[in-house]
């Protein structure tokens, strides 16, 4: 679940929804809806969380498993 993996990641780095937003250069409303799993964000955005949140896109999206055989 991409929204529940946001938040973990964001609040692991001890980052407000509003600071996040300011990072990302987007409302509060619209990075809240990240979170709420209302809006996926593209792609260019994604990238700019992992980086910010010093996570991988795969873990975010919950391609952090190894392949089953």
């Amino acid at each position: 679940m991409f929204r529940k993996r946001l938040r973990g990641a964001r609040m692991g780095a001890g980052l407000t929804q509003q600071r996040m937003a300011d990072l990302l250069g987007i409302s509060l409303n619209g990075y809240q809806k990240y979170e709420q799993g209302e809006t996926q964000p593209p792609l260019d955005t994604l990238v700019r969380l992992s980086r910010i949140l010093n996570v991988t896109t795969d873990y975010l999206l919950c391609n952090d498993r190894p392949p089953e055989e």
